[in-house]
């Protein structure tokens, strides 16, 4: 016991000093902050922002709307000085329509227009659907969103003009209520969000458990191979046993993912409090987390153990990882089908897969502190127990795997190895 601690130590102490590791505690949230603001930035002047003024034409068959359309496009430029959009008559009666049409469909694609808004006849009976030509490859939905909101206003206005009816009275029936969001704790607590941060919590726990897991055990695929590369591990082996060594490295990675996430954890509830946000997370939560993730990093830091001592090349293992990453990517690309089904039938299922259990379980009882306890306990214990099944194989594998070199084995010859005695 006492050479694992030495080893571990070994390996928490030098892992600690390299640059890989201070860039993953320290730039690797700063990069993921600077891209939350930079992101916000974007999305708040994309709806807001100043941008040019938007030449829109208008060919109006139904003789109607135009009149209508000019007023509500007039009010809304005084409303946005920022976001004008000039409406533009294109057609006077008694040019050809599909020759305008074709002519001004041109502008658009030569960029002289932004856009071409055709009204054909019945559009206010509803017998026929106007159409907005723009050209391709265009991102900003906003204008689009604009010109067919205000177009539905002056189409309901007069169908009301046609029924006898006020369109400001109809305006007011149709007016709608705001829905405030109360959220409701454990504690009988109530909490008034227009968006509730809770639902960011979910994947902050996913965050925290795939980079604290997955990220850190990289280390352990280029250790071993530098050492093996460089016959430093036999040197090692000479006063440990494979095991022994490989316990040891096993162990002190688990005290760097732990101080990874003790980290991260810390400068993320240092933040929510700055913003008021304290509460979030529930001491259980934390809890269920530490649990997942010392049985989830040993798990994994056996496989790349494994994988590693089976390897050569930094190559070599990615090729091999690579299965296992995709398997892990699942969670991510699922996050939000798990919070909403947090007791469905694949979240259920999923959590008794011991590599999916950390990620999944997490998403769900941040979701659910309140899981069924059975299902919380039967994760744990498939977990638990999948650990020393994998060690074992894996330890195999290392025993002979670090000492070969050369051509990397086939998948029979390392089954070989996990049934060899």
């Amino acid at each position: 016991m006492n050479r694992i601690l030495a080893v571990a130590r070994r390996e928490y102490v030098e892992t600690a000093k390299t640059k890989t590791f201070l860039v993953t505690v320290f730039a690797t949230p700063l990069v993921m902050a600077v891209i939350i603001v930079i992101t916000s930035r974007i999305q708040s002047d994309i709806g807001s922002g100043a941008r040019p003024t938007q030449k829109v034409a208008v060919v109006d068959l139904s003789e109607e709307l135009l009149p209508v359309l000019e007023t509500s496009f007039q009010d809304y430029n005084g409303s946005h000085p920022n976001r004008q959009i000039a409406l533009e008559r294109s057609w006077d009666g008694k040019e050809e329509v599909d020759s305008r049409a074709g002519f001004l469909k041109q502008e658009v694609r030569e960029r002289r227009l932004d856009g071409f808004l055709f009204i054909p006849k019945g559009t206010i009976e509803g017998d026929a659907s106007p159409s907005y030509y723009r050209r391709a490859n265009e991102i900003d939905f906003t204008v689009l969103g604009t010109v067919q909101n205000l177009l539905n206003e002056a189409v309901t206005d007069k169908r009301c003009l046609r029924h006898n009816l006020s369109p400001e009275l109809v305006a007011q029936v149709r007016k709608g209520v705001p829905l405030q969001q109360v959220d409701v704790t454990e504690r009988a607590e109530e909490k008034v969000e227009t968006m509730s941060p809770r639902m960011f919590v979910p994947f902050f726990f996913l965050f925290l458990m795939f980079f604290g897991v997955f990220g850190v055990n990289q280390q352990m695929l280029t250790g071993i191979i530098e050492e093996k590369s460089s016959r430093v591990i036999e040197v090692l082996l000479s006063t440990l046993t494979p095991f022994q060594f490989m316990a040891g490295k096993i162990l002190g990675l688990t005290g760097i993912g732990l101080t990874v996430v003790g980290i991260w954890g810390a400068g993320c509830y240092g933040a929510a409090t700055y913003q008021g946000l304290t509460g979030l997370v529930e001491v259980g939560e934390v809890l269920y987390f530490l649990v997942y993730f010392i049985l989830g990093f040993a798990l994994f830091s056996s496989i790349f153990a494994a994988i590693g001592s089976a390897c050569n090349t930094i190559q070599e293992a990615q090729s091999m990882v690579m299965p296992i990453s995709i398997l892990l990517i699942a969670p991510l690309v699922g996050w939000v089908y798990f919070i909403q089904h947090p007791e469905g039938l694949w979240a259920t299922a999923l959590s008794f897969v011991p590599p999916l259990t950390p990620l999944v379980m997490m998403l769900r009882l941040a979701v659910r502190p309140d899981l069924p306890f059975l299902q919380v306990a039967g994760s744990i214990v498939v977990l638990a127990l999948s650990v020393p099944v994998v060690m074992w194989a894996s330890a195999k594998i290392f025993r002979t795997g670090v000492l070969m070199y050369g051509k990397p084995p086939s998948l029979r010859e390392i089954l070989r190895w996990v049934r060899a005695r």
